[in-house]
């Protein structure tokens, strides 16, 4: 799932920001954002410890404490205390709060559409100059070229790719072979209606999906449309090519084809809905290979992925989080920043990640790699996303991008629970209220 903080939250902390800007989340002052060409083995010859704080359990938590560990060992000057803070919603209010109270992390995890709220806050560092000075170490133009757009604010470069994804389809191969299905398929609209009409009349429910944001972005990409206009200054999701996946899911619902539940449990409840084998195909991240594979083995069924089915075309939103170095920092702790980031996005350090995850791979040279190319060729399950990248797109960034996301998702949610409220109407309804918050 896709959350993300409030752009009004932000106002409030960052009015508070303006007393407390003088610290910094390591203990130290601030200072210039020049980068300091002598490194970390400037000054003080004691340890320099910085805080990283990450989004997410499970999976994506053991691995990113397993490279935190390996971090630490591996040198002798930098120690990183990484600390759990929830989900994405969760890390970016705490990160808010922190720096306005002038204890910020180093280091945080960002989800990657809220990258321009931060940045054009003055609450992030700007990464440009390290990675002109570095170019030769960091080589940032092996990450892929898909997972760069929303590094970038107004050209300047803030995040390095980390734990990055798609959404992806996923797949109850068994149930739809029991059933005589293709589980090749389904690869279009059409044929997932098809399929899940199959599937009812079996007593089962072609899909449970949440009317979360990220899967609507992938359906209106498919459609041929945008979220918003060019310039990000007007709503453009209410235009035929928006309206499009809400009149799909409400006829789908409408038809018993598929569930689309609301709440904050709703994805949790399509999830269980197809572990639990009451559904044949979820939407879900990428993240989520390694788990579902695992579920899908211990619930006697075979597990396939691939891309989310096309409308007009393919298309899907990237996500997941970039690593950032927050503002005000010392140089020394700069430095001791930049130094974790480059660690962690290293070629191996993304093979190990995908592997033992199910994120995307970052840099071209692992997926040239031979140890990636037997890894697909063992479990094919996890180079569906990286093949998807072709149709993939950035996440918008506009400040106020968070809130109307809420608008838009309660705009499908009603539209879809209300027979007597048109898709059409409902967009337009919403896209007011987003228009308001753009044009500021």
């Amino acid at each position: 799932m896709i959350k993300k903080f409030t752009a009004l939250t932000l106002a409030t902390v960052m009015t508070a920001t303006l007393a407390a800007c003088g610290s910094n989340g390591a203990g130290g002052n601030a200072a210039t954002n020049s980068p300091n060409a002598e490194g970390v083995s400037a000054g003080s010859s004691d340890k320099i410890v910085i805080k990283y704080w990450y989004a997410f359990g499970g999976k994506a938590e053991e691995a990113k404490k397993h490279l935190v560990k390996e971090f630490n060992e591996s040198q002798d000057r930098i120690e990183v205390v990484a600390e759990h803070q929830g989900n994405y919603d969760d890390l970016h209010a705490k990160v808010q709060a922190a720096f306005a109270a002038g204890n910020a992390p180093a280091v945080s995890d960002l989800e990657i559409a809220s990258t321009g709220v931060f940045a054009r806050s003055g609450m992030l560092e700007e990464l440009t100059a390290f990675a002109e000075r570095d170019s030769a170490e960091l080589q940032l133009e092996d990450f892929n070229p898909g997972l760069m757009g929303n590094a970038y604010v107004d050209e300047k470069l803030y995040g390095l790719p980390f734990m990055r994804s798609t959404p992806i389809l996923y797949k109850n191969v068994t149930m739809l072979k029991e059933f005589g299905l293709d589980p090749e398929g389904p690869k279009s609209w059409d044929e997932l209606e098809q399929y899940a009409r199959v599937l009812k009349e079996k007593g089962k429910t072609g899909m449970t999906v949440p009317a979360d944001i990220w899967y609507y972005e992938a359906l209106v990409a498919q459609s041929g449309g945008n979220m918003l206009s060019d310039n990000g200054k007007s709503a453009a999701f209410n235009t035929p090519e928006g309206v499009a996946p809400v009149e799909y899911w409400k006829k789908m619902v409408g038809d018993g084809l598929i569930k689309i539940p609301v709440g904050d449990e709703a994805g949790a409840t399509a999830d269980k809905d197809w572990a639990n084998q009451l559904s044949a195909f979820k939407f879900g991240s990428t993240a989520g290979v390694n788990a579902s594979l695992e579920i899908a083995k211990g619930s006697g069924f075979e597990m396939q992925t691939s891309f989310m089915p096309a409308n007009k075309d393919y298309g899907v939103p990237t996500g997941g989080c970039q690593l950032v170095i927050t503002a005000n920092l010392s140089d020394e702790e700069k430095e001791a920043a930049w130094t974790f980031l480059k660690w962690m996005t290293t070629k191996e350090n993304t093979i190990y990640q995908h592997k033992n995850v199910g994120y995307l791979p970052t840099r071209l040279s692992a997926l040239e790699s031979e140890d990636l190319k037997a890894h697909f060729q063992e479990f094919p399950q996890y180079k569906v996303a990286v093949d998807q990248l072709e149709y993939a797109r950035p996440r918008p960034m506009e400040s106020a991008y968070p809130e109307v996301t809420k608008i838009i998702r309660e705009a499908i949610e009603k539209s879809i629970l209300d027979p007597n409220t048109a898709p059409q109407d409902a967009m337009n309804e919403a896209a007011e209220k987003a228009n308001k918050l753009l044009s500021k």
